[in-house]
């Protein structure tokens, strides 16, 4: 193939709507971790799959499995002409777009273009309109699904979706749903759960009265109604769910983190064993479990006065057991590591914890807020544990320095000024701790108190430029 010709299609490829020009990542995801999902989905969820193994088939051509990702994409054509045998070319645009984005990998250019030409005739056939996509909503819905799969630095651009999509077709269940789950996914994710008024409950209701058999959504309507104080009203929702779906893992997943987050661990512990048996290499299922017996062993702590040791380590025993076995099958899940390290902590196997702190500092794919999370347990450890302070301190102060919101965030200011206030209460400050107050103070707006700190901070330390500059800078803002 001519380099014109060959320009020319990558130019084509680039117009085309499918997972290839949608921007997804893979140093966003876990991409074993995306396939087991994926892989749950097709089994577990009674509904169309042709979004499943299209982004099934952008999954294995991101894993250099490109002949695999052609299987999947055959399958998707099969559930098309199943499900939609009147719709066949609208519905595949999606799935085409991807063959035709594979063989241009593969340098299987005659092909890659076969399948460039037949989007480009069904779309002169389908719509005069260049805006074709927006008569398309099923294209919008499509990329908010691949959207939502591929993390929460996507949740916002899949609720976009998920709205353009609602334009065209406002009572559509399955567009409903995306755009619940996505209003749900960015409220969890910015820690906005603890507010008095949740932006997600009213579209999980909506969508749940359009698809009274989504107990998937029941179970995120109890979670939101949980978090709101609201949790008598929101067990009704798992109650009535569990009549419909009593095998459901995807349901009973949530359906058990609802009652652990009620203190019932024996019934959450019940219904994950029931769930682990439907699906035994869940991930998920296995740190929940791990969550539980940590659920216990706090309980047990805190109505027991000297609770007994064998007690105490076996819980510990079943937490790490549950925890570990959760980032051996899934080397990126950053709340299973925290977890671990956190349980091997407990039991004092010093070691042990600090591997696994390093592992998670390892994983590539941590959002801004996982980062701040990382930080804050860590100087947890490195202050309780290793009974360093200045450790602690560091670490506080980097999940601090991360300037994005979040609950993680919070907890590292917390726990940094209560640290700073005993040590100077204690006669024990230096410049260090002048200068991190400083910091507190100024990212708190107080900036007349930053002022004092920082002067206290020059004053032990007159050369230090960070605190010079941060004092210089101060004082010009006030001045202003």
């Amino acid at each position: 193939m001519s380099t014109v010709s060959k320009n020319g299609l990558k130019s084509s490829l680039l117009q085309l709507e499918c997972h290839f020009t949608w921007t997804l990542l893979k140093q966003d995801v876990d991409l074993d971790e995306l396939e087991e999902t994926i892989g749950d989905q097709i089994k577990f969820l009674i509904k169309s799959n042709i979004t499943n193994y299209n982004l099934q088939s952008y999954v294995s051509h991101l894993k250099n499995m490109d002949e695999e990702a052609l299987r999947n994409l055959k399958k998707a054509e099969e559930e098309i002409k199943k499900n939609h045998p009147d719709e066949i070319a609208r519905r595949s645009l999606v799935t085409w777009g991807n063959y035709a984005w594979i063989y241009y990998h593969m340098e299987r250019y005659k092909e890659a273009q076969a399948y460039v030409s037949k989007v480009e005739s069904s779309l002169k056939n389908l719509s005069s309109n260049a805006q074709w996509k927006f008569q398309f909503p099923e294209i919008y819905a499509e990329q908010g699904w691949a959207l939502i799969k591929f993390g929460a630095k996507y949740y916002q651009r899949a609720k976009d979706c998920f709205e353009n999509a609602l334009k065209n077709e406002p009572n559509n269940p399955e567009f409903n749903a995306g755009y619940a789950i996505a209003m749900y996914r960015l409220e969890d994710f910015s820690h906005r759960q603890c507010e008095a008024v949740s932006p997600s409950l009213q579209p999980l209701k909506r969508a749940a009265e359009l698809n009274p058999k989504d107990t998937f959504i029941a179970a995120l309507i109890a979670l939101k109604l949980q978090d709101l104080k609201r949790a008598d009203e929101g067990e009704k929702y798992i109650e009535e769910a569990m009549q419909k779906t009593p095998d459901l893992p995807y349901f009973l997943r949530y359906a058990a983190k609802f009652y652990r987050r009620k203190g019932e661990m024996d019934k959450a512990l019940e219904i994950l064993t029931k769930a682990l048996a439907v699906s035994p290499k869940s991930t998920f299922l296995h740190h929940q479990i791990g969550l539980c017996y940590r659920g216990k062993l706090f309980q047990l702590k805190k109505t027991t006065r000297y609770p007994p040791q064998e007690q105490v380590d076996e819980l510990i025993r079943l937490s790490i057991f549950y925890f570990k076995t959760s980032t051996e099958q899934k080397q990126k899940f950053f709340s299973a590591h925290t977890d671990l390290a956190n349980m091997y902590a407990q039991a004092k196997r010093y070691e042990e914890a600090e591997a696994t702190f390093q592992k998670a500092f390892q994983i590539n794919i941590l959002s801004y807020s996982d980062e701040q999370e990382l930080y804050y347990h860590y100087g947890n450890f490195q202050l309780y544990h290793m009974k360093s302070e200045s450790k602690a301190r560091r670490y506080y102060t980097e999940g601090l320095k991360i300037e994005k919101d979040s609950h993680a965030r919070k907890k590292c200011r917390h726990a940094l000024k209560k640290l700073l206030e005993q040590r100077i209460r204690a006669g024990l400050e230096d410049a260090t701790d002048f200068g991190t107050l400083g910091l507190l103070h100024n990212l708190d707006g107080e900036k007349h108190e930053a002022v004092l700190c920082y002067e206290k901070a020059v004053a032990l330390h007159p050369n230090n430029e960070e605190y010079l500059r941060a004092l210089c800078e101060l004082q010009l803002s006030i001045s202003n």
